[in-house]
Formats: C-alpha cells, structure tokens, sequence
C-alpha cells in the first residue's frame, strides 16, 4: 500500500510498543468533579454563506486568538524498562565505568482544555505508558500533569493539572453532528514540536470508517494540515468551537498530504462524561451485521446497497423486544445512516443506556420504524479467563468467554460470543501464528463454542486449531515431522 495510517503523535526518539488486546479502562483516580466542570455543549445553528468578492480580506485571527489559550502542548517521558543486553551486561561488569542509564524516550503531543481548574484532553497514544508528563500553555506556563482517566478504544486520555486556583482558559465544544461536509475547519496543535500552529481547510468527509484506530470508528476527515504532533490538538469550526480531537493521518512519508481524521466533538463528550463513573459503557440493542453488498441490495428490492444487513439478533435483547429480526436491514438510527458496524457502534456509544432510539429497518420490500430502548450489555456467560496448561498447540495461550459486555470492553469489534484469545506466552507454540483478539473456532477437529470445551480438548493433547482474525481463517498444526504447518 503507497497509504499508510500513522497516529499523528511525533517521537523525539523511538518508542518501541508491544501490540496486545486494548482491555478497557486504565489509570481512573480522582474523577468525581469532572461532569460539573465541562461547560454545556454549544449547539446554537451557524449561518453558511459563500464568500462574496469583498471579502477575500477576511481572518480567522479572532477564532484563533480566542481558542488558541486552550491549546496545550504535551511532553511526555518513558523510561525503558526492557532487560539490558548482554553486550551492556559484560562491559560493565569487566570494565567497570558509570553504570550504565536507563534509556528515556520522549515524545510530543498537543492536548485542549476541558475544565477550568486543569482538566485536559488529549489521545490516549500521547500519553499511554509515561512515566511524565508535562503540559505548556500557550502563555509559555508549564505543569506537571497526570492521567485521570484513559480509554484505548476510543484512544482517547484525560488529564489533570494542579493550577494552584489559577483559572484556565476553556475551549467551547460543538455538536459534531451538525457539521457538514464544505465547513472551514481550524487545526491548532504542535506539530514536530515546533511549537503551537495553525492550519486552516475544511470538513472533506463525514462518518470515515475502518482507519483502524478506534473501536467505534466514526471520524471527521479534513485537509487541514495535520502532522506527527498534531494528535490530542484541536479541530475548530468558523466560529472557534472545538469539532473533532486530531488522532491520525494518511501519510506517504509521515507528513501531511491532506487526509487527516478527528475524533468527533460527540464522541469526546460521551467519553468525559463518562470519567465521573470511571467506565464508558455504551448502549446495546443484542444485533450483529455485515455491510449491505449491492447483489444482496437488489435481491432485497433496494435500489442502492445502504445499511446493515442483520445477521443475528441475541434473544430476549432490545432489538428482539423491539422486533428488529434476522435478514432485516437496519437503514438509521435516530435520523444517522447505518452502513456498517462502525457506524452503528458510534451511533449506540453517543446516546446513554435507556435512550429510546428511533430506528429504520427494511424488511419485507418495506421500509418501517421501530423503537428500541438501550440497555447495558449483560455479561453472559462469564468470561472465564483460563491460561490453557499441559501438552497441546495451546500451551501458554489464555483464552476467554465473549459475552456483549466483555466485548465491548475489550473493544475491536469483537463478535458477543464465541471463545477469544487474551494473552499468548511469549514461548508458547501458538506465538507463532495466534494473537490476542483471536477466535478459536475448532481444537483438535471439534468446533468449540466455550472455554470449557476448549480446556477439554487442550487436556486432551489437541494438536489443531481453527481460528479466525478479522474477516482471514486459518488452521494450524503440528505434522509428521513434529513441525508447525498452516492453511487457509
């Protein structure tokens, strides 16, 4: 691929970073204030008109003069923590000398402020894992800061600094619903940490799907300029308000080419109001889907391929109670089309547990409405988390019970049932071609459903596993030869 997706937060030095599973929460303290100090939404209507000839003279320096005290820049320090080498080991010991430092990575982001007396939020991959952080105000004041809450999914962190009574700068929050494509958008940050800079464009796209970076993928696109530093900044409107949080780019070769994606100011908002509790729970209806394709479209009587077609509906779930059923296309919930889970999990993640929604389903040639009221995902059946022992192809693989609420906490798109790999041995056989977020299908030749008929099989010296990751299938084994072997 000529594209590659990179988070638009720069390194100073390089930061290495082990892949695993985003697991929920991390790092909740001291949030029992922070509902009470984000001010209420702005979400009065903006008039749009094309510039007349006149006008050409226009400036944003009021918008920016007004939004840019509440856009900080953020330093961060981690310390490497890794075993030294055996090179390191030797030379100090037989040569003596200074012992050897611990190697520090720095690296660099932007943030905005949220709350008055120090609350900050940024993207959770700006800060995730360091040991400091630092934040300077655009005045040039700089404070130490700490993370109150986190939630990888949404890659999303908020932080706290300790003002001393001094009263921050606040930045004012729009409904990123109501923005259109065309808008003029504001990009204020610290890219390659030259210091705060402003880039103006407009909205290229609304609703972007499948850029990897969060579970509930719904971004802002702009052209704005966006580069590595520019991640937990701020994405304003005309009027100064702040419409999306800077997150990540398509970049030939790390700068910009006028793609970048923000997290919507809607989705910001859910994940702040959220802090207080120290958990985002998002609302379940108990449906799964697949995009619509344009053969399974005409064969429905559509004339286009738009909405989710509905595979499976969890018995007794919202969307059951609602009536919603198998083979049913869910075109909107609440007015916002549905076109793949993406969609739908942000459609869900903005509106709180017992919020009716309004929702279009085709079914039978014939578009309907029907409400469905929210709930929390249960946690059915347990999780379970067993580390698999003894002598199989799964030696050393930890594996768990998916259920909706497990699912969602661990937060990449994960079905709400089946059986999932959690963790992997460094040394175990299965490292070799597993990885968290896996699902095991069949052991030994014998489909598996839970973590007990996993467990039973492992015991039973299974040598073959069936597995699938994302939308690619595979089975591996040990053959004749005592080897490992794959296929598709």
């Amino acid at each position: 691929m000529l594209n590659k997706l990179k988070v638009a937060g720069g390194a100073l030095m390089g930061v290495a970073a082990g892949i695993g599973l985003a697991v929920g929460v991390a790092r909740v303290s001291d949030t029992g204030h922070v509902a009470a100090q984000i001010p209420p939404m702005d979400t009065s209507d903006v008039p749009r008109a094309v510039p007349a000839a006149g006008q050409v003279a226009m400036s944003f320096a009021p918008v920016v003069k007004a939004a840019a005290p509440a856009v900080v820049n953020i330093y961060t320090a981690t310390v490497d923590r890794r075993p030294r080498g055996m090179n390191e080991d030797f030379m100090q010991r037989f040569f003596g000398g200074a012992p050897v430092q611990p190697r520090v990575s720095q690296s660099l982001g932007s943030g905005v402020i949220v709350g008055a007396d120090g609350l900050i939020i940024t993207n959770n991959h700006v800060v995730e894992g360091a040991d400091q952080i630092l934040v300077a105000l655009a005045d040039r004041r700089e404070f130490k800061a700490r993370i109150l809450f986190a939630d990888p999914r949404l890659d999303l962190a908020l932080l706290k600094v300790e003002t001393q009574g001094a009263v921050l700068p606040v930045i004012r929050m729009a409904d990123s619903d109501r923005i259109e494509v065309g808008d003029i958008t504001v990009a204020i940050g610290n890219p390659f940490g030259v210091g705060q800079t402003v880039t103006t464009g407009i909205v290229s796209a609304l609703a972007r799907t499948g850029i990897g970076v969060s579970d509930w993928q719904f971004f802002i696109q702009t052209d704005a300029a966006i580069n590595p530093g520019n991640s937990g900044g701020a994405l304003l409107d005309a009027q100064g308000r702040l419409i999306g949080v800077p997150t990540a780019i398509f970049s030939r070769g790390g700068g910009s080419n006028g793609i970048g994606f923000a997290i919507p100011s809607k989705m910001v908002r859910v994940f702040l109001n959220a802090a207080d509790k120290g958990k985002l729970v998002s609302g379940w209806i108990g449906v799964e889907g697949e995009a619509l394709t344009a053969d399974t479209a005409r064969q429905l009587g559509l004339d286009r391929p738009g909405g989710l077609l509905v595979t499976a509906v969890v018995p007794g779930s919202p969307g059951a109670r609602a009536g919603i059923k198998a083979g049913d296309v869910l075109k909107s919930v609440d007015g916002k089309e549905v076109a793949n889970g993406g969609q739908l999990r942000y459609s869900l993640a903005t509106e709180g547990v017992g919020t009716t929604l309004n929702v279009r389903v085709w079914r039978d040639r014939a578009e309907q409405q029907v409400a469905v009221m929210l709930a929390a995902p249960p946690e059915t059946p347990a999780r379970s988390l067993t580390a698999i022992a003894g002598r199989s192809i799964l030696t050393g693989v930890t594996v768990a019970n998916l259920s909706p609420a497990y699912a969602q906490e661990l937060g990449v798109g994960l079905p709400e049932q089946g059986v999932v790999v959690v963790a992997i041995a460094a040394n175990a056989p299965a490292a070799r071609f597993l990885r968290p977020g896996a699902l095991l299908e069949s052991v030994g030749g014998q489909q598996v459903r839970t973590v007990a008929d996993v467990k039973r099989l492992a015991d039973g010296g299974a040598l073959l596993v069936r597995f699938a990751i994302g939308d690619q299938r595979a089975e591996c084994g040990v053959n004749s030869a005592g080897g490992l072997s794959c296929r598709t």
